[in-house]
């Protein structure tokens, strides 16, 4: 596998994540469980957070207010990429950068958009990030593995990229 560090990983997990778009959200519950959800990543900011909107009063918000560790798991199967974050929560009231971040596409769940009563910012500020990706497209990896069942080998190294970025 090879290795990717630095500002070369933090560069990569940003267009991973913000090509990949939906996460699993995962936050603790007040009984100590596990909860995950979907959402859709609005951006992965210059400092490394990554920003999504929300409403007050839902369940994820209680949870990351009680509990901030929370984890993202970004999957493109087709693709083979997968973004894991461990990571902050806050809840963000700030103005300027909803109105930078929101898109029409968001009237889905926001139908009065930015006058939404109880809209907010969900900000995570990694702590603990990884990523796994071909390292040489999905068929050359696909024939690395074929190879691999046929010659009862395992597969090369540099079949994947993997980053770990710790904050």
């Amino acid at each position: 596998m090879t290795e990717i560090t630095g500002t070369d990983a933090l560069e990569r997990v940003k267009e991973l994540v913000e090509d990949i778009d939906f996460t699993m959200l995962t936050t603790q519950d007040d009984d100590g469980h596990l909860v995950s959800r979907p959402m859709s990543t609005r951006q992965m900011d210059e400092a490394g957070d990554i920003w999504f909107f929300t409403s007050e009063g839902t369940d994820k918000v209680d949870e990351a207010r009680a509990h901030r560790e929370v984890g993202l798991s970004y999957c493109d199967a087709k693709g083979m990429r997968y973004v894991s974050v461990g990571g902050t929560a806050a809840v963000v009231h700030d103005k300027a950068k909803m109105e930078e971040l929101y898109s029409p596409s968001l009237d889905v769940w926001f139908e009065d958009g930015l006058d939404t009563p109880g809209i907010a910012l969900l900000k995570v500020t990694p702590k603990v990030t990884e990523f796994w990706e071909p390292a040489k497209g999905k068929i050359a990896m696909a024939a690395g593995m074929l190879k691999s069942l046929v010659t009862k080998d395992t597969p090369d190294d540099d079949i994947m990229n993997h980053g770990k970025i710790i904050r």
